[in-house]
Order: structure tokens, then sequence, then C-alpha cells
């Protein structure tokens, strides 16, 4: 039976005064024998990223599904903008967007044309739509794409054309299902920028993705999901201190110095390293970066062994994840999710 119960995670943020845009609370989705969500517990405050990351299959587009009222749960809560998804869906509906993973455009049509048309379905007059497209052109650096059809665009351009048409109505809340799978670096970049310029406007974003970098540079915070929950949540920054901290990177000249180089390391930095013989790289986490850094150039050099470059960075997302699900991440499409 769906639950109604107003979820604790929420009353926690209220009674500190504040409110999130996007909740939900164990919410449960099953597909015949296959269970896609075992417990979904998110929170999404107002005019912040949210980024969703996990491998295919974890559960991602069942819940932003649930979310945007196309898929009923099992089990659980979850509102949006404060209307219940299963109670309230017209509600829901009116105030949100979704840019899936697959284009929603007419290739056929100009981007003026398709927005106008986007603009008609949404029930504007025709003079509304009209500015509402050129309103929106404008902001998506799209105006001086003239009568071109969209199937003559660029991947980056297509996705910023279903940016701009799931914004015709001004919605509070956009959902963003593995907004760039399949473009290039450069398109990539582009729909980065439009995502930024949105949150900046106070939209509140819900991303998915399988793309560490994508979350690592777009969102406030960062729930992983694997098998249908949430086996962590943090801000990027917060997520790469839990596995350790700064690490120190040795790059040697010579591959057969890595278990002379490793013991040194693990000497410095009191700490078992890992080694990688493709990139002649010992790799250990550090608790003072400077005097990790100072004593393992001195030892190295004591021991006569070659180095390349070496250094201290921060862990990586794709570090992290692998830490927490003994996996790493699958760049294509999601879980299918009949309809």
């Amino acid at each position: 039976m769906y639950d109604s119960v107003t979820p604790y995670n929420v009353r926690q943020q209220e009674g500190r005064g504040l409110k999130p845009t996007i909740v939900t609370e164990g919410l449960r989705k099953r597909f015949g024998t296959k269970i896609a969500l075992d417990g979904l517990d998110l929170t999404v405050d107002a005019g912040t990223v949210l980024g969703v990351l996990g491998p295919n299959g974890a559960g991602k587009t069942t819940a932003v599904r649930i979310l945007t009222t196309l898929l009923r749960p099992d089990a659980g809560h979850a509102e949006v903008a404060g209307f219940d998804v299963v109670r309230q869906p017209d509600r829901v509906r009116a105030g949100i967007g979704l840019v899936g993973q697959n284009a929603a455009v007419d290739e056929a049509l100009s981007a003026r044309q398709n927005l106008e048309l986007f603009g008609r379905l949404y029930h504007l007059s025709t003079a509304a739509a009209r500015a509402r497209a050129g309103e929106l052109l404008d902001r998506f650096d799209l105006a001086d794409t003239g009568g071109k059809a969209v199937k003559r665009f660029s991947g980056g351009m297509r996705r910023r054309l279903d940016l701009a048409a799931s914004l015709i109505l001004s919605p509070k809340v956009l959902f963003l299902d593995e907004p760039t799978t399949g473009l290039d670096p450069r398109g990539r970049t582009e729909v980065w920028a439009a995502v930024r310029g949105l949150v900046a406007a106070g939209t509140t974003v819900l991303l998915t993705t399988q793309y560490l970098d994508e979350a690592d540079q777009l969102a406030d915070r960062i729930a992983v999901v694997d098998t249908g929950k949430v086996i962590a949540e943090g801000t990027p920054e917060a997520l790469k201190s839990d596995l350790g901290g700064d690490r120190l990177d040795v790059v040697l000249h010579d591959a057969a110095a890595l278990p002379g180089a490793a013991e040194v390391v693990a000497t410095v930095t009191g700490a078992r390293p890992e080694t990688d013989a493709d990139a002649r790289r010992v790799s250990a986490p550090v608790r003072d970066r400077v005097a990790a850094l100072t004593d393992a150039v001195r030892a190295l050099h004591d021991a006569r062994i070659g180095v390349e470059d070496i250094g201290l960075r921060r862990p990586t997302l794709d570090e992290v994840f692998l830490h927490l699900t003994g996996h790493l991440t699958g760049h294509g499409a999601d879980e299918e999710v009949p309809a």
C-alpha cells in the first residue's frame, strides 16, 4: 500500500525552518522478480543540484519516472514542490520539467518551431508561445540557428534545445535523466553551462548520471545509488574525504622499481599503498600532506629510485564509487522500465 505519511526527514527539515523541494522516503518498486527500488530515500533542497549517481540498473530512471508521475510506486512516499506524486499528480506535473535520455524534439522543425509547438501544447496563446520561444532561444544561445532543422544540430545544441523545451512554463523543479549520454566533450560542456545557469536562477535540479566527472562538476550533493537504495550521500568533497583525504602519487621511470617504491611509500605514509604497473604508479593516503611529500621525495632519492613525477591529489569520485560499490559505473542506458 502507498504510504502518504509525512516522512521523518521532511519533519526534520521543517523543524529547522527548511522545506526540501524533492523528498522521497522508502520508495519501492518491483517489476516481476526484479527489484528496481528497495527503500530509496532522497532529499533535495530548493535551488540546489542533487546528483544521483549509480551504475546500470541501479534504479535511477525508475526513481525519476516515479517523481515525474510517469510510474506509480509500490510503497513509500514522494513529494515534489510540496505535492504528493500519487495523490496530486496534476499539481506535480504543472511545476516540473523533464529532460530524458532521448531527445524529445522534432528533428524536421527548427528550434523556434519546436519551442512554439511546445508552447501551444502547454496551452499558451500563439503570441505567448512565440514570445516564450524567443526568450528561451536567447537564453540557450540558439537564437542564431534561424530556420535550420534540428537534424542538422550538433549533439550539444540538440540537448540545449531539449532543456529549453522543458522550461516553457518556467518549472521550479527540473529532472535531468542522463542528459549528456552520447555527447562529445564540447557538447557536455555546453549542457553543463546551461544547467549552471538554470540553478543560478533558482531552479532545483535532480540529475541522474553515470559520469562521475559530471556529478563532480554540477552537484551540490551526491547520492550514490546501488541495487535500488542510497548507499552513501554527501557533498563531493565530503565523499572524497571519507575515502581518506589527500593521496600521495608517485610515478616512476621504471616499472621494475615498483616494489621498492611501494615499500618506501608505505614507510613514509604508514598506509598500504596501491600500485599500478601499467601507469608505473604508487599511491597511498596521507595525513600530513606536506610532511608526507617532503619525506617521500627524500626517501625515494636516498633509495636511488628514479621518479618521473610526484604529487598530492584529492581522491576522485571514481575511487569513491569503486570503494562503495566494488565496481565502476557503466556508460550506457539505464535500466529498462516497463511503461
